[in-house]
């Protein structure tokens, strides 16, 4: 048996500036991971996050670094312990399921024991800008049913005001991205409760997120940054109700669906998110976000243009993947 495996970097244009607590993305850096193996093509893509010290060259270099691994027979177990959690294992985990289901004449979700996938509500997102743009923003998207909302630590009240006032019936969701402070959290979860906020999401420094363990938030606090895989969740618990699952974060599908089912067992309620990249990054996480309290998969819709064929997100949901795409 030989395989050929294939790397590439790409970049997708952003339909508009996207700012976060962080910083502005104009557009999405991604790895495009292809394993061939007898003519037969598994595919998938990973998003670099420079908030785990990634980029789009580290990355390539860590897939090169087991070139002659994966161009062998390593299977997608043993590549659990072969690379470290993180986007460039992510790309070949999800790249080798794509390759065994069609392999198989099968689909990742039976070979994962998911049965048929079913089109789940995502969040659309609004990056932060003033409170009228951010109002603005929020009235084109007034129709969806859960709005994400990136904030900082500034015009909090002003901007969800605004947000508010113009998409009455969305279901809110916020995101500081490590940009507030325990005391923050705590002097704003009445008014975040009292408009309707359903989960308040990684608030504080992942680092610093001790703070988080006094607090009786009326809001559920979600951990993102502060966790990767399922040997985070110990820490987690007594400050935090919610963990965001990211492909990205966990090093792929496998770990993934692992650390949902432990992260349930130990009683976490469960968002599946993403990094922003096209709908070749999200097919994957479709299959972990089965189910889950919220999903936030939107990662194509702030592209100027997507995938061709990409996922199908009409009426406020993200619909499975079709075999063309991926799994």
């Amino acid at each position: 048996m030989s395989r050929e495996l294939v790397i590439r970097a790409e970049s997708w244009p952003l339909a508009r500036p996207f700012a976060i607590s962080r910083g502005v993305k104009t557009a999405a850096d991604v790895v495009v991971v292809e394993i061939v193996e007898e003519g037969v093509r598994g595919w998938a893509e990973c998003v670099p996050y420079p908030r785990y010290d990634e980029t789009v060259e580290t990355v390539i270099a860590e897939i090169e670094e087991v070139r002659r691994d994966l161009e062998g027979d390593i299977d997608g177990a043993a590549l659990q312990s072969l690379m470290q959690a993180g986007a460039a294992r992510n790309a070949v985990d999800c790249a080798l399921w794509d390759l065994r289901a069609k392999q198989t004449g099968t689909s990742v979700a039976e070979l994962c024991g998911l049965g048929d996938l079913k089109p789940e509500i995502t969040a659309e997102t609004i990056g932060i800008g003033t409170p009228d743009e951010m109002g603005a923003r929020a009235a084109e998207l007034k129709s969806a049913p859960l709005l994400k909302i990136k904030l900082n630590a500034e015009d909090i009240e002003a901007r969800l005001d605004a947000i508010r006032k113009n998409a009455p019936d969305a279901r809110l969701i916020v995101d500081p991205n490590e940009g507030w402070t325990a005391g923050i959290v705590a002097s704003k979860g009445t008014y975040l409760k009292n408009i309707g906020v359903e989960m308040l999401e990684q608030p504080v420094p992942a680092g610093d997120d001790e703070g988080l363990r006094g607090i009786e938030s009326p809001v559920a606090l979600c951990a993102d940054e502060a966790l990767h895989t399922s040997a985070d969740l110990d820490r987690l618990q007594g400050k935090y109700d919610m963990i965001n699952i990211k492909l990205d974060k966990t090093g792929g599908l496998t770990e993934a669906l692992a650390l949902k089912q432990k992260a349930q067992e130990m009683g976490f309620g469960i968002m599946v998110g993403c990094m922003v990249g096209s709908s070749l990054a999200m097919a994957p996480a479709v299959l972990a976000a089965q189910g889950a309290k919220i999903v936030d998969l939107d990662g194509p819709l702030l592209l100027k243009e997507d995938r061709k064929p990409g996922l199908d997100f009409s009426n406020g949901m993200i619909h499975p993947p079709k075999p063309d795409l991926w799994g």
